[in-house]
């Protein structure tokens, strides 16, 4: 059902995909949006390891949610921030993408998990924590991408 990758040899492994989505704090969500026009939209996300969903948090309604209530398949783009080799000017880029499937998070305790999750991975400030599940977390959707393809490779920008 998934295309292969047709630059096989500049592919990543499933390891190092997975240690990007677990460092990396942001990526680019795509959806098929209003009238069939991709929409894509840069988020904050949590990898969760224990069982390899990727979740995020954002508003209870717009473009987002309504795109995800018409079609529940997208894609995660995500990128590390690269490397130079010594004496080169390119950049070398990790990326990875993810297909699959994404829902609503309904479960308040799950949603309660993700947004702790997200917070932490910005910050260790438990105060900051407090106060947003306190005062953001009644107003938040949570969201939960279930893979089923990933796929990364490095690419030198040369």
């Amino acid at each position: 059902m998934f295309r292969g990758m047709r630059r096989f040899k500049q592919q990543i492994s499933d390891e190092e995909c997975i240690r990007i989505l677990e460092e990396q704090p942001r990526g680019v969500l795509s959806l098929i949006g209003d009238d069939g026009y991709p929409y894509g939209i840069p988020l904050d996300h949590w990898y969760c390891e224990e069982d390899g969903k990727i979740y995020f948090h954002g508003a209870r309604e717009g473009h987002k949610i309504d795109a995800i209530k018409a079609c529940d398949k997208v894609s995660y783009c995500v990128m590390d921030e690269g490397f130079r080799k010594e004496g080169e000017w390119a950049l070398n880029i990790n990326s990875v993408i993810v297909f699959g499937r994404i829902s609503l998070v309904t479960d308040t305790d799950k949603a309660k998990m993700i947004c702790t999750n997200l917070c932490r991975k910005f910050t260790d400030d438990e105060e900051y924590l407090q106060h947003e599940l306190t005062h953001a977390f009644p107003r938040v959707q949570c969201l939960e991408l279930t893979p089923e393809h990933m796929t990364g490779k490095l690419v030198n920008e040369s």
